[in-house]
Protein backbone atom coordinates (compact mmCIF):
# COMPACT_ATOMS: atom_id res chain seq x y z
CA UNK A 1 0.00 0.00 0.00
CA UNK A 2 1.19 3.73 -0.92
CA UNK A 3 -0.12 6.45 0.60
CA UNK A 4 0.67 10.21 0.12
CA UNK A 5 0.76 13.46 1.58
CA UNK A 6 -2.26 15.73 0.73
CA UNK A 7 -0.03 18.94 1.14
CA UNK A 8 2.99 17.42 -0.46
CA UNK A 9 2.14 14.54 -3.42
CA UNK A 10 5.65 14.12 -3.92
CA UNK A 11 6.09 12.50 -0.31
CA UNK A 12 4.72 8.70 -0.78
CA UNK A 13 5.40 6.09 1.72
CA UNK A 14 4.25 2.58 2.69
CA UNK A 15 1.51 1.50 5.33
CA UNK A 16 4.26 0.91 7.84
CA UNK A 17 5.73 4.40 7.32
CA UNK A 18 2.48 6.02 7.57
CA UNK A 19 1.53 4.54 10.58
CA UNK A 20 4.99 4.80 12.15
CA UNK A 21 6.02 8.49 11.07
CA UNK A 22 1.60 9.67 11.76
CA UNK A 23 2.31 13.12 9.90
CA UNK A 24 4.12 13.74 6.73
CA UNK A 25 5.96 17.00 5.71
CA UNK A 26 4.35 20.47 6.77
CA UNK A 27 1.97 18.14 9.08
CA UNK A 28 0.34 16.82 5.94
CA UNK A 29 -2.32 13.90 6.07
CA UNK A 30 -1.41 11.01 4.35
CA UNK A 31 -3.96 9.05 2.04
CA UNK A 32 -4.39 5.98 0.20
CA UNK A 33 -3.26 6.55 -3.00
CA UNK A 34 -5.38 3.95 -4.68
CA UNK A 35 -8.74 3.56 -2.92
CA UNK A 36 -9.88 -0.06 -3.13
CA UNK A 37 -13.31 -0.93 -4.68
CA UNK A 38 -15.46 -4.26 -4.82
CA UNK A 39 -18.41 -4.86 -7.29
CA UNK A 40 -21.64 -5.41 -6.09
CA UNK A 41 -21.26 -9.78 -5.97
CA UNK A 42 -17.98 -8.64 -3.66
CA UNK A 43 -20.14 -6.31 -1.42
CA UNK A 44 -22.65 -9.21 -1.08
CA UNK A 45 -19.78 -11.97 -0.29
CA UNK A 46 -18.65 -9.67 2.23
CA UNK A 47 -21.78 -9.11 3.78
CA UNK A 48 -22.08 -12.53 4.63
CA UNK A 49 -18.50 -12.79 6.22
CA UNK A 50 -18.41 -12.40 10.32
CA UNK A 51 -16.78 -9.29 11.42
CA UNK A 52 -13.59 -10.15 12.10
CA UNK A 53 -13.28 -12.01 8.35
CA UNK A 54 -14.72 -9.32 6.88
CA UNK A 55 -12.87 -6.71 8.13
CA UNK A 56 -9.51 -8.94 7.12
CA UNK A 57 -10.64 -8.84 3.46
CA UNK A 58 -11.30 -4.95 3.79
CA UNK A 59 -8.19 -3.82 5.43
CA UNK A 60 -6.19 -6.20 3.26
CA UNK A 61 -7.54 -4.56 -0.09
CA UNK A 62 -5.82 -1.35 1.62
CA UNK A 63 -2.47 -3.11 3.38
CA UNK A 64 -1.93 -5.26 0.99
CA UNK A 65 0.84 -7.54 0.54
CA UNK A 66 2.97 -5.49 3.20
CA UNK A 67 0.85 -7.82 5.76
CA UNK A 68 0.53 -11.05 5.39
CA UNK A 69 -3.35 -12.15 5.47
CA UNK A 70 -2.82 -14.58 8.13
CA UNK A 71 -0.98 -12.50 10.47
CA UNK A 72 -3.33 -9.53 9.63
CA UNK A 73 -6.54 -11.58 10.64
CA UNK A 74 -4.69 -12.69 13.60
CA UNK A 75 -4.25 -8.87 14.58
CA UNK A 76 -7.79 -7.98 14.08
CA UNK A 77 -8.90 -10.47 15.87
CA UNK A 78 -6.86 -9.51 18.32
CA UNK A 79 -8.51 -5.99 18.16
CA UNK A 80 -11.62 -6.46 17.31
CA UNK A 81 -12.70 -8.56 20.53
CA UNK A 82 -16.31 -6.35 21.12
CA UNK A 83 -19.31 -5.90 18.91
CA UNK A 84 -20.84 -2.95 17.02
CA UNK A 85 -24.53 -3.82 17.21
CA UNK A 86 -27.45 -2.12 15.50
CA UNK A 87 -29.95 -1.17 17.66
CA UNK A 88 -33.61 -0.16 16.85
CA UNK A 89 -34.88 3.12 18.23
CA UNK A 90 -37.56 3.58 15.62
CA UNK A 91 -39.37 2.53 12.68
CA UNK A 92 -37.26 4.22 10.41
CA UNK A 93 -34.20 4.85 12.70
CA UNK A 94 -31.67 2.67 14.30
CA UNK A 95 -28.32 3.47 16.24
CA UNK A 96 -24.82 2.02 15.52
CA UNK A 97 -23.89 1.75 19.15
CA UNK A 98 -19.90 1.42 18.63
CA UNK A 99 -19.45 1.61 22.98
CA UNK A 100 -18.98 -2.13 23.75
CA UNK A 101 -15.10 -2.14 23.93
CA UNK A 102 -13.16 -2.00 26.97
CA UNK A 103 -13.35 1.92 26.87
CA UNK A 104 -17.05 2.15 26.01
CA UNK A 105 -16.50 4.60 23.07
CA UNK A 106 -15.79 4.25 19.04
CA UNK A 107 -12.09 4.90 19.51
CA UNK A 108 -11.53 1.62 20.99
CA UNK A 109 -11.22 -0.10 17.50
CA UNK A 110 -8.69 2.33 16.07
CA UNK A 111 -6.75 2.75 19.08
CA UNK A 112 -6.50 -1.16 19.90
CA UNK A 113 -5.96 -2.18 15.86
CA UNK A 114 -3.29 0.45 15.45
CA UNK A 115 -1.58 -0.78 18.64
CA UNK A 116 -1.52 -4.09 17.36
CA UNK A 117 -0.20 -2.58 13.95
CA UNK A 118 2.47 -0.92 15.91
CA UNK A 119 3.56 -3.78 17.92
CA UNK A 120 4.15 -5.74 14.47
CA UNK A 121 5.76 -2.98 12.85
CA UNK A 122 7.93 -1.52 15.34
CA UNK A 123 9.03 -4.74 16.85
CA UNK A 124 11.85 -3.69 19.56
CA UNK A 125 11.94 -0.42 18.47
CA UNK A 126 11.55 2.43 20.75
CA UNK A 127 8.35 5.01 19.87
CA UNK A 128 6.66 8.02 21.62
CA UNK A 129 2.96 8.22 21.08
CA UNK A 130 2.01 11.76 21.56
CA UNK A 131 -1.86 12.46 21.28
CA UNK A 132 -4.52 15.14 21.77
CA UNK A 133 -8.24 13.91 22.83
CA UNK A 134 -11.15 15.78 23.39
CA UNK A 135 -12.19 12.93 25.90
CA UNK A 136 -12.60 9.26 24.30
CA UNK A 137 -9.02 9.06 22.36
CA UNK A 138 -7.53 9.29 25.03
CA UNK A 139 -8.56 6.44 27.04
CA UNK A 140 -8.94 4.33 23.95
CA UNK A 141 -5.31 4.92 23.11
CA UNK A 142 -4.06 4.49 26.43
CA UNK A 143 -5.69 1.39 27.45
CA UNK A 144 -4.73 -0.03 24.30
CA UNK A 145 -1.03 0.55 24.55
CA UNK A 146 -1.43 0.30 28.79
CA UNK A 147 1.96 -2.35 29.17
CA UNK A 148 3.27 -2.49 25.78
CA UNK A 149 6.80 -3.11 25.76
CA UNK A 150 9.03 0.05 23.75
CA UNK A 151 6.08 1.80 23.69
CA UNK A 152 5.60 5.40 25.93
CA UNK A 153 2.32 7.44 25.44
CA UNK A 154 1.54 10.82 25.93
CA UNK A 155 -2.06 12.23 26.30
CA UNK A 156 -2.45 16.20 25.98
CA UNK A 157 -6.24 17.23 27.20
CA UNK A 158 -8.15 20.13 27.48
CA UNK A 159 -7.93 20.66 31.68
CA UNK A 160 -11.47 21.07 33.04
CA UNK A 161 -13.39 20.18 29.31
CA UNK A 162 -13.74 16.12 29.73
CA UNK A 163 -16.45 14.47 31.64
CA UNK A 164 -14.69 13.95 35.16
CA UNK A 165 -15.15 9.64 34.52
CA UNK A 166 -13.90 10.02 31.06
CA UNK A 167 -10.62 11.82 32.73
CA UNK A 168 -10.45 9.02 35.14
CA UNK A 169 -10.70 6.33 32.78
CA UNK A 170 -7.24 7.30 31.46
CA UNK A 171 -5.47 9.24 33.67
CA UNK A 172 -5.35 6.90 36.18
CA UNK A 173 -3.42 3.92 34.46
CA UNK A 174 0.35 5.10 35.27
CA UNK A 175 3.49 3.00 33.93
CA UNK A 176 4.34 3.80 30.45
CA UNK A 177 0.69 6.28 29.88
CA UNK A 178 1.66 9.74 30.99
CA UNK A 179 -0.91 12.40 30.65
CA UNK A 180 -1.07 15.95 30.89
CA UNK A 181 -3.48 18.68 31.10
CA UNK A 182 -3.67 21.48 29.41
CA UNK A 183 -4.65 24.79 30.32
CA UNK A 184 -6.56 25.88 27.49
CA UNK A 185 -9.19 23.80 24.77
CA UNK A 186 -8.88 20.92 22.64
CA UNK A 187 -7.52 22.82 19.38
CA UNK A 188 -4.53 24.14 21.75
CA UNK A 189 -3.69 20.73 22.48
CA UNK A 190 -3.65 19.70 18.94
CA UNK A 191 -1.66 22.68 17.92
CA UNK A 192 1.06 21.65 20.46
CA UNK A 193 1.04 18.00 18.67
CA UNK A 194 1.31 19.41 15.12
CA UNK A 195 4.35 21.70 16.68
CA UNK A 196 5.98 18.32 18.24
CA UNK A 197 5.73 16.92 14.65
CA UNK A 198 7.49 19.85 13.16
CA UNK A 199 10.51 19.44 15.56
CA UNK A 200 12.82 17.44 13.79
CA UNK A 201 15.15 16.57 16.54
CA UNK A 202 12.51 15.85 19.16
CA UNK A 203 10.65 13.42 16.38
CA UNK A 204 13.89 11.71 16.19
CA UNK A 205 15.33 11.24 19.36
CA UNK A 206 11.68 9.73 21.13
CA UNK A 207 10.86 8.01 18.30
CA UNK A 208 7.63 10.32 17.79
CA UNK A 209 4.47 8.53 16.73
CA UNK A 210 0.61 10.00 17.05
CA UNK A 211 -2.66 8.17 17.64
CA UNK A 212 -5.29 10.41 16.26
CA UNK A 213 -7.38 9.82 14.11
CA UNK A 214 -4.90 11.64 11.79
CA UNK A 215 -3.31 8.09 11.36
CA UNK A 216 -4.30 5.78 8.68
CA UNK A 217 -4.11 2.90 10.80
CA UNK A 218 -6.67 4.41 13.19
CA UNK A 219 -8.85 5.61 9.94
CA UNK A 220 -8.42 2.08 8.46
CA UNK A 221 -10.06 0.35 11.16
CA UNK A 222 -13.13 2.31 11.56
CA UNK A 223 -14.51 1.55 8.02
CA UNK A 224 -15.06 -1.76 9.03
CA UNK A 225 -17.76 -0.88 11.39
CA UNK A 226 -19.57 0.67 8.55
CA UNK A 227 -19.72 -2.73 6.57
CA UNK A 228 -20.59 -4.46 10.34
CA UNK A 229 -23.75 -1.89 10.68
CA UNK A 230 -24.97 -2.36 6.76
CA UNK A 231 -24.79 -6.31 7.27
CA UNK A 232 -27.26 -6.11 9.95
CA UNK A 233 -29.87 -3.96 7.94
CA UNK A 234 -32.46 -5.64 5.95
CA UNK A 235 -32.21 -4.99 2.00
CA UNK A 236 -34.93 -2.26 2.11
CA UNK A 237 -33.16 -0.71 4.69
CA UNK A 238 -29.87 -0.82 3.26
CA UNK A 239 -31.01 0.40 -0.10
CA UNK A 240 -32.40 3.50 1.36
CA UNK A 241 -29.40 4.40 4.07
CA UNK A 242 -28.43 7.62 5.41
CA UNK A 243 -25.83 7.94 8.52
CA UNK A 244 -25.70 10.44 10.85
CA UNK A 245 -22.00 11.09 12.03
CA UNK A 246 -21.76 12.77 15.28
CA UNK A 247 -18.33 14.92 13.63
CA UNK A 248 -15.88 16.62 15.80
CA UNK A 249 -12.39 15.68 14.20
CA UNK A 250 -14.51 14.55 11.18
CA UNK A 251 -12.54 10.93 11.14
CA UNK A 252 -15.33 9.02 11.96
CA UNK A 253 -17.30 10.57 8.54
CA UNK A 254 -13.88 10.12 6.50
CA UNK A 255 -14.04 6.58 7.29
CA UNK A 256 -17.88 6.31 6.09
CA UNK A 257 -17.29 7.79 3.06
CA UNK A 258 -13.98 5.77 2.36
CA UNK A 259 -16.81 2.54 2.84
CA UNK A 260 -19.02 4.83 0.26
CA UNK A 261 -15.92 4.91 -1.79
CA UNK A 262 -15.27 1.38 -1.62
CA UNK A 263 -18.58 0.28 -2.99
CA UNK A 264 -20.96 0.21 0.11
CA UNK A 265 -23.84 1.65 -1.31
CA UNK A 266 -24.79 4.42 1.56
CA UNK A 267 -27.42 6.69 -0.27
CA UNK A 268 -26.04 9.77 2.04
CA UNK A 269 -24.27 11.11 4.79
CA UNK A 270 -24.52 13.99 6.99
CA UNK A 271 -21.88 15.91 9.48
CA UNK A 272 -23.53 16.54 12.63
CA UNK A 273 -21.76 19.09 14.83
CA UNK A 274 -22.48 21.21 18.06
CA UNK A 275 -22.08 24.64 18.36
CA UNK A 276 -18.33 24.59 16.86
CA UNK A 277 -20.04 24.76 13.20
CA UNK A 278 -16.71 25.13 10.99
CA UNK A 279 -17.52 22.48 8.43
CA UNK A 280 -21.62 23.55 8.32
CA UNK A 281 -21.11 27.25 7.75
CA UNK A 282 -17.90 26.11 5.23
CA UNK A 283 -20.63 24.36 3.07
CA UNK A 284 -22.87 27.09 3.10
CA UNK A 285 -20.21 30.36 2.54
CA UNK A 286 -17.66 28.04 0.88
CA UNK A 287 -14.93 30.29 3.40
CA UNK A 288 -12.80 28.23 5.97
CA UNK A 289 -13.30 29.97 9.13
CA UNK A 290 -13.05 28.38 12.20
CA UNK A 291 -14.40 30.50 15.28
CA UNK A 292 -12.83 30.07 18.83
CA UNK A 293 -13.71 26.29 20.07
CA UNK A 294 -17.12 26.72 22.11
CA UNK A 295 -17.69 24.04 25.46
CA UNK A 296 -20.65 22.10 24.88
CA UNK A 297 -22.24 19.42 26.63
CA UNK A 298 -21.11 17.19 23.42
CA UNK A 299 -17.34 17.63 24.54
CA UNK A 300 -15.67 15.19 22.49
CA UNK A 301 -17.00 17.11 19.38
CA UNK A 302 -15.25 20.67 20.63
CA UNK A 303 -13.05 21.07 17.57
CA UNK A 304 -13.23 24.05 15.76
CA UNK A 305 -10.52 23.41 13.27
CA UNK A 306 -11.05 19.42 12.39
CA UNK A 307 -7.69 17.65 11.64
CA UNK A 308 -9.39 15.37 8.63
CA UNK A 309 -11.75 18.00 6.77
CA UNK A 310 -8.51 17.64 3.95
CA UNK A 311 -9.42 13.87 3.89
CA UNK A 312 -13.40 14.46 3.16
CA UNK A 313 -12.41 16.86 0.61
CA UNK A 314 -9.62 14.33 -1.06
CA UNK A 315 -12.47 11.90 -1.18
CA UNK A 316 -15.25 13.70 -2.90
CA UNK A 317 -12.65 15.04 -5.67
CA UNK A 318 -11.76 12.06 -6.32
CA UNK A 319 -15.14 10.18 -6.39
CA UNK A 320 -16.04 13.69 -8.51
CA UNK A 321 -19.23 13.62 -5.85
CA UNK A 322 -20.47 16.90 -4.87
CA UNK A 323 -20.18 18.28 -1.44
CA UNK A 324 -23.52 20.40 -1.20
CA UNK A 325 -24.71 16.35 -1.12
CA UNK A 326 -23.33 16.24 2.03
CA UNK A 327 -25.79 16.64 5.00
CA UNK A 328 -24.85 19.05 7.66
CA UNK A 329 -26.34 20.94 10.69
CA UNK A 330 -25.64 22.27 14.16
CA UNK A 331 -27.55 21.43 17.59
CA UNK A 332 -27.39 23.95 20.41
CA UNK A 333 -27.07 22.34 23.76
CA UNK A 334 -30.25 23.25 24.47
CA UNK A 335 -31.68 21.13 21.54
CA UNK A 336 -29.36 18.40 22.51
CA UNK A 337 -30.62 18.17 26.23
CA UNK A 338 -33.93 18.27 24.63
CA UNK A 339 -33.31 15.25 21.92
CA UNK A 340 -32.24 12.91 24.55
CA UNK A 341 -35.48 13.81 26.59
CA UNK A 342 -36.90 12.82 23.53
CA UNK A 343 -34.95 9.82 22.70
CA UNK A 344 -35.41 8.95 26.07
CA UNK A 345 -39.40 8.75 25.80
CA UNK A 346 -38.80 6.68 22.78
CA UNK A 347 -37.12 4.20 25.40
CA UNK A 348 -33.46 4.68 24.61
CA UNK A 349 -30.86 6.15 26.74
CA UNK A 350 -28.36 8.68 24.95
CA UNK A 351 -25.70 10.96 25.66
CA UNK A 352 -25.47 14.18 24.10
CA UNK A 353 -22.83 13.46 20.78
CA UNK A 354 -25.39 10.48 19.71
CA UNK A 355 -28.32 13.48 20.60
CA UNK A 356 -26.90 15.41 18.11
CA UNK A 357 -26.71 12.99 15.39
CA UNK A 358 -30.23 11.60 15.74
CA UNK A 359 -31.69 15.37 15.81
CA UNK A 360 -29.69 16.05 12.19
CA UNK A 361 -31.39 12.48 11.12
CA UNK A 362 -34.59 12.96 12.50
CA UNK A 363 -35.17 16.62 10.94
CA UNK A 364 -33.31 15.34 7.24
CA UNK A 365 -34.62 11.79 6.74
CA UNK A 366 -36.47 11.86 4.08
CA UNK A 367 -39.79 9.95 3.59
CA UNK A 368 -38.93 5.75 2.21
CA UNK A 369 -35.49 6.23 3.77
CA UNK A 370 -33.99 4.88 7.11
CA UNK A 371 -31.83 6.41 9.16
CA UNK A 372 -28.73 4.98 11.15
CA UNK A 373 -27.13 7.67 13.85
CA UNK A 374 -23.64 6.31 15.33
CA UNK A 375 -23.48 5.98 19.24
CA UNK A 376 -20.05 6.69 19.87
CA UNK A 377 -20.04 6.35 23.35
CA UNK A 378 -21.38 4.88 26.47
CA UNK A 379 -24.08 7.42 28.24
CA UNK A 380 -22.38 6.99 31.47
CA UNK A 381 -19.32 7.94 30.37
CA UNK A 382 -21.52 11.36 30.38
CA UNK A 383 -23.18 10.66 33.70
CA UNK A 384 -23.08 13.93 35.29
CA UNK A 385 -25.25 15.61 32.29
CA UNK A 386 -27.27 12.34 31.15
CA UNK A 387 -28.38 12.47 34.76
CA UNK A 388 -29.11 15.89 35.27
CA UNK A 389 -30.96 16.07 31.93
CA UNK A 390 -32.87 13.32 32.38
CA UNK A 391 -33.42 13.66 35.70
CA UNK A 392 -32.56 9.86 36.88
CA UNK A 393 -29.77 7.67 37.86
CA UNK A 394 -27.89 5.33 35.41
CA UNK A 395 -25.98 2.05 36.02
CA UNK A 396 -22.37 2.65 36.46
CA UNK A 397 -20.36 -0.24 33.50
CA UNK A 398 -17.89 -1.94 35.49
CA UNK A 399 -15.45 -0.69 33.21
CA UNK A 400 -16.40 3.10 35.11
CA UNK A 401 -16.63 1.52 38.41
CA UNK A 402 -13.12 -0.12 38.17
CA UNK A 403 -11.59 3.71 37.84
CA UNK A 404 -14.12 5.76 39.32
CA UNK A 405 -12.39 6.36 43.16
CA UNK A 406 -8.83 6.17 41.89
CA UNK A 407 -6.39 9.22 42.01
CA UNK A 408 -5.36 11.28 39.36
CA UNK A 409 -1.81 10.53 37.90
CA UNK A 410 -2.00 14.04 35.48
CA UNK A 411 0.41 16.46 35.08
CA UNK A 412 -0.95 20.04 34.49
CA UNK A 413 1.05 22.31 31.83
CA UNK A 414 -0.19 25.62 30.52
CA UNK A 415 -0.47 25.97 26.74
CA UNK A 416 3.68 26.06 25.83
CA UNK A 417 5.67 24.28 23.55
CA UNK A 418 8.60 24.75 25.50
CA UNK A 419 7.59 23.20 28.15
CA UNK A 420 5.96 20.21 26.48
CA UNK A 421 9.21 19.85 24.95
CA UNK A 422 11.35 20.19 27.59
CA UNK A 423 8.68 17.23 29.27
CA UNK A 424 8.94 14.69 26.26
CA UNK A 425 12.84 14.85 25.98
CA UNK A 426 13.01 13.91 29.71
CA UNK A 427 11.12 11.10 29.45
CA UNK A 428 13.20 7.40 30.41
CA UNK A 429 14.68 6.35 27.04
Amino acid sequence: MQLYNLKDHNEVVSFSKAVTQGLGKNQGLFFPSIIPSFSKDEIDHLLNLNFVDRSTEILSAFIGEEIDKDLLKQRVANAFTFKAPVTPVEKDVGTLELFHGPTLAFKDFGGRFMAQMLQHIAGDEKITILTATSGDTGAAVAHAFYQIPNIKVVILYPNGKISPLQEKLFCTLGGNIHTIAIESDFDACQALVKQAFDDEELKVTIGLNSANSINISRLLAQICYYFEAFAQLTKQQQSQLVISVPSGNFGDLTAGLLAKAMGLPIKRFIAATNENDTVPRYLETKVWAPNKTVATISNAMDVSAPNNWPRVEEIFNLKGWDLSDLGTGKVSDKVTAETMKELDKLGYISEPHAAVAYRLLRDQLEDGEYGLFLGTAHPAKFIESVEGILERKIDLPKALADRANLDLLSKYMPADFSKLREFLMSLPK
